[in-house]
């Protein structure tokens, strides 16, 4: 009778930075698996039945497959079973927020840590990354099919509808309002989360399948949906993103030295401002930074504003640490390296100096009352609990929302009061033929693997449609 396996319920460290050193410093924080890591990792898999991962993950990667490629070795089947699903392991791998999919669902879950599927993952990118021969001779060259699309954005559900629809035979332009690659990956997201070379990567093997990608273009000013269906685009996905940001509507928040997360984070990353006076784009953050928000978005400021320089930085929640949306991983980094949360704390107004640059914020305690519609206690304010808090910069971190030059120059579209899209889910079209859409154009602010999801169904939808 066959031995049982032993099933090791820890998972296998991945190697990070240390917070004093990364916290000054640019460069990836975690440091990625080795090989006998990645080997050590995939053999905790217990190959169960029920395939609880895949059901988790939004564009159905076959995992169990391609962790047993893992501990086998055998790299190039790896890279095969990932890419027949995923266009863009490297950046899922790295910011995917897998313990709540994929990981989550894991069976092994449910006696100990489900398996590092997102580490795994990030492995096999960066294994197919150093060994580019052997991805290149995977490659499959479809017959083209005589048919265009128009994709509008270079952000994550862009890229993945343009691959899969390349990948069918489709001639698919790309059309992006930025002069650089990869939308929100890269202004967004910081190069010590998502490696700008990494994007650039990714964004280079969708080009390699026949995609052409088209900069400095903006959608609604250059050319107008209408005109581009017109002028022989059979569809077009729409996945501009939601790049217009969200404020705190309170006094002073006009002041000097008050940036949106949007802004700061766009200086920072794409504009290189951590890399003055290289680049052109210098960036002050004075001794004390309070960032204001409790996501991802809030995490990458605040760790920003501590490589530039910061002595003390400040995340201001009006909840608690229970309701904080921000993944768990990217809290603790935050904290490791420094960044003091200040919750159940609210702004009222900012101060001014006699030059109109912010000076000081009056905050508030709060306390939790009853749910309110996003399931999560309400914040009620303490009565006479105001307090003055002294800062050099401040940065509203409270989410975006879609620009609408798209949806005023597109007769026909039906939007939502957050200035989405109204789209269907399940397919991505919308009130118009020939227009599908995708990301946070349809959802507002959302996750790269919900975005990639989303391209993933409307590719196939736009394929269904246009083969009648």
């Amino acid at each position: 009778m066959a031995e049982k396996k032993k099933i090791n319920l820890n998972r296998v460290p991945i190697p990070k930075q240390e917070p004093s050193v990364r916290s000054k410093n640019f460069n990836e924080v975690a440091l990625g698996y080795s090989e006998e890591q990645a080997v050590e990792e995939a053999n905790r898999c217990i190959e169960c039945k029920k395939l609880g991962c895949k059901e988790g993950c939004p564009v159905n990667v076959d995992i169990p497959e391609f962790i047993v490629a893992v501990r086998d070795g055998d790299m190039p089947e790896a890279v095969r079973i990932f890419k027949s699903k995923n266009s863009l392991p490297g950046i899922c791998g790295r910011v995917c927020p897998q313990e709540t999919q994929c990981e989550m669902t894991c069976n092994l879950a449910k006696k100990g840590a489900p398996i590092a599927i997102g580490r795994l993952e990030r492995y096999v990118a960066d294994w197919e990354r150093a060994h580019p021969e052997a991805a290149e001779k995977q490659k499959e060259k479809p017959i083209p099919n005589g048919k265009k699309i128009a994709v509008i954005g270079s952000g994550p559900a862009g890229l993945t509808c343009a691959a899969d629809l390349a990948k069918l035979g489709y001639e698919v332009t790309i059309f992006e309002a930025l002069h650089a690659r990869g939308g929100v990956l890269m202004y967004g997201i910081p190069e010590f989360r998502m490696p700008k070379a990494i994007v650039q990567g990714e964004v280079d093997y969708v080009k390699s399948l026949g995609v052409e990608i088209k900069l400095d273009w903006v959608i609604g000013r250059i050319a107008t949906v209408d005109e581009l269906l017109g002028n022989g685009y059979d569809a077009t996905f729409l996945a501009p993103g939601a790049g217009a940001p969200m404020f705190l509507n309170i006094p002073g928040e006009n002041l000097s030295g008050i940036y949106s997360a949007n802004e700061f984070l766009t200086r920072t990353n794409l504009m290189k401002a951590y890399l003055f006076p290289k680049y052109d784009t210098p960036l002050k953050v004075g001794k004390r930074v309070a960032v204001f928000g409790g996501g991802n978005v809030a995490m990458d400021a605040s760790r920003c504003a501590l490589r530039l320089g910061a002595e003390e930085v400040y995340i201001i929640y009006r909840r608690s640490i229970v309701e904080m949306p921000a993944r768990l991983e990217e809290r603790e980094n935050a904290e490791e390296e420094g960044v003091i949360f200040k919750l159940l704390t609210n702004p009222s107004r900012f101060i001014g100096d006699e030059q109109g640059k912010v000076k000081a914020v009056e905050l508030y305690e709060m306390e939790l009352g009853e749910p309110d519609e996003s399931g999560r206690r309400r914040p009620i304010q303490k009565p006479g609990s105001e307090f003055i808090m002294e800062v050099d910069t401040a940065i509203p971190a409270l989410g975006t929302r879609p620009n609408p030059i798209i949806p005023s120059t597109t007769k026909g579209l039906a939007v939502t009061k957050w200035g989405t899209i109204q789209t269907d889910e399940a397919s991505g079209r919308i009130s118009r033929d020939r227009i599908w859409c995708g990301g946070d154009m349809a959802t507002g602010a959302a996750t790269v693997i919900s975005a990639m999801g989303a391209g993933k169904r409307a590719a196939a939808d736009i394929d269904a449609y246009l083969r009648g």
